[in-house]
């Protein structure tokens, strides 16, 4: 099974993913912007497609390509807890790092009083 987040983060699928933002676009249009084949563009579509992330209707002979809002809420929520996740994580390896690096508290001594 494809991972959403990794498939989501190749360069062309993302900016496919940017593109469909904008509203449904035929494949021709779509492959217009990069510098690659109509036919990668169709397989990187249908990668994005496998995922949820892109649906496609037929008009005519044309197949026209929108992003799937519930695959992109689940993009969504899967960023949110990626960046959660990994925030709680650089939080807690700083309060380690500082409190390893704190310096040890002076003991008093009893002859100074």
């Amino acid at each position: 099974m494809l991972d959403l987040l990794e498939t989501a983060a190749e360069p062309n699928r993302r900016r496919l993913l940017q593109l469909l933002g904008r509203g449904e676009v035929s494949v021709n249009e779509l492959a217009e912007n990069f510098p690659v084949s109509r036919s990668a563009i169709s397989q990187h579509l249908r990668l994005l497609a496998d995922v949820g992330l892109v649906q496609a209707r037929k008009d005519g002979r044309r197949r026209l390509y929108s992003l799937d809002p519930h695959g992109m809420a689940r993009l969504r929520d899967s960023l949110e807890s990626f960046w959660n996740t990994e925030l709680d994580q650089l939080a807690a390896d700083a309060a380690s790092a500082q409190s390893s690096q704190s310096p040890p508290h002076p003991k008093e001594n009893s002859d100074d009083h």
